[in-house]
């Protein structure tokens, strides 16, 4: 699988290189060549490969046939809930929340869940708690967008910033036809995704399964 580094980390990547060039040139300036020296140069180091491995973007490809009743999974992570609520923002109703928790280990890029047109793209400011924590999903900065299905279905997606997350991206606008082979934005550092789905879809995961952003499939709409 061919890897690439993700564009919205292009600014990140560079001030944080140019930023352990300066530390590690001033370390061994000051203090010559010593353990201690070694030691920062090492962590920093480090540090930088964290970074390069967190904006990392793999190219994917949904391995299964591509029908409009496909839900796969907008992100790479674990589902950390899976249950009946009620959506109070745009469906005022019952629905089946799907929520993908991801480190800041994991690829952060969002892929589109769901074929249809987008009908509702809407920021809202909020706090910034830990991603996994329910209540995350109605009081941490977060974007909604909504996907109406071929089939009728509106489809609830939700990114979600976390402790350590201060911005999200959200590609797409109202009125454009997506497919799950689209982008849906991008969110740096730790933070979690919520799909809101029809109570009759048949969910395909349970609760800690690992899933990959693009390919994992986790649902299947009944229309």
């Amino acid at each position: 699988m061919r890897v690439k580094l993700h564009h919205e980390g292009v600014n990140v990547i560079i001030i944080t290189l140019i930023t352990i060039i300066a530390v590690i040139i001033a370390m061994f300036l000051l203090i010559g060549v010593r353990p201690v020296s070694i030691i920062v140069t090492i962590i920093c180091l480090a540090i930088f490969a964290t970074v390069l491995n967190f904006f990392r973007f793999p190219k994917r490809s949904f391995k299964g046939e591509i029908t409009p009743q496909v839900v796969v999974s907008s992100v790479d992570g674990r589902v950390v809930a899976l249950e009946e609520v009620y959506e109070d923002e745009v469906l005022h109703a019952n629905a089946i929340q799907l929520s993908v928790f991801m480190s800041p280990f994991n690829v952060h890029a969002n892929w589109v869940p769901v074929a249809g047109k987008v009908t509702y793209v809407k920021h809202h400011n909020g706090r910034f708690m830990a991603a996994h924590l329910p209540k995350s999903s109605t009081d941490n900065e977060r974007s909604t967008i909504v996907i109406e299905t071929p089939g009728g279905d509106r489809i609830v997606v939700r990114q979600i910033a976390g402790a350590i997350a201060r911005r999200i991206v959200t590609y797409v606008e109202p009125n454009e036809q997506v497919s799950i082979t689209d982008f849906i934005g991008f969110i740096k550092f730790g933070s979690r995704v919520d799909i809101f789905l029809p109570l009759d879809t048949e969910v395909l995961v349970k609760l800690g399964d690992r899933t990959w952003g693009g390919e994992t499939l986790v649902a299947r709409l009944a229309r």
